[in-house]
């Protein structure tokens, strides 16, 4: 019994693998800057081979020293991560103790919509002071502030969802 297997039509597009590869005549403008990105890196790291799948993966291959160390390549395949901001050198340094989230939920700056909030940026709190409500399953946690001093910054905007350990507000300790 042999199977048979069903014609493929001219005009059907067969799905192409993500590693697919594109002359780089068909490159937008943003992928050749991608391109000339990867050369840089590849030659300041003194890299043999750096490429790029269409899926952002990434396989290295190092150059091999004279001394035969670092000679083993690379070829893992990894996300590209997006690049890095820069560092202003004119942004003053932040002051102050960040108040971070124990809890994955949704944040909120006051007891009820209606309510005024619990804190409000220039606002002096003391220790054990509610500064916002952390909603997490169903339940509503009140957080408070570990110290007294002054808030700085609120980080978060209300009813937004929060993540373990991501700052609430900035505070200067009193």
């Amino acid at each position: 019994m042999s199977k048979a297997k069903a014609p493929v039509r001219k005009d059907e597009k067969k799905s192409s693998s993500c590693c697919c590869e594109e002359p780089l005549c068909a490159l937008g403008p943003e992928e050749l800057a991608t391109v000339r990105e990867l050369a840089e890196i590849a030659t300041e790291f003194d890299l043999a081979e750096l490429g790029v799948d269409p899926c952002g993966g990434i396989r290295i291959v190092r150059r091999q020293t004279r001394d035969g160390a670092g000679t083993a390549a690379a070829p893992a395949v990894s996300p590209l991560p997006p690049p890095a901001p820069a560092p202003a050198a004119d942004k003053p340094v932040e002051s102050g103790v960040l108040l971070t989230s124990p809890f994955v939920g949704t944040f909120y700056r006051a007891p009820a919509p209606e309510a005024p909030p619990f804190v409000e940026v220039g606002q002096t709190v003391r220790k054990g002071q509610v500064m916002c409500i952390v909603e997490a399953m169903k339940l509503m946690n009140e957080i408070e502030s570990e110290f007294d001093g002054k808030i700085l910054e609120i980080l978060v905007k209300n009813a937004e969802h929060v993540e373990y350990g991501q700052s609430l507000f900035r505070i200067e300790k009193a």
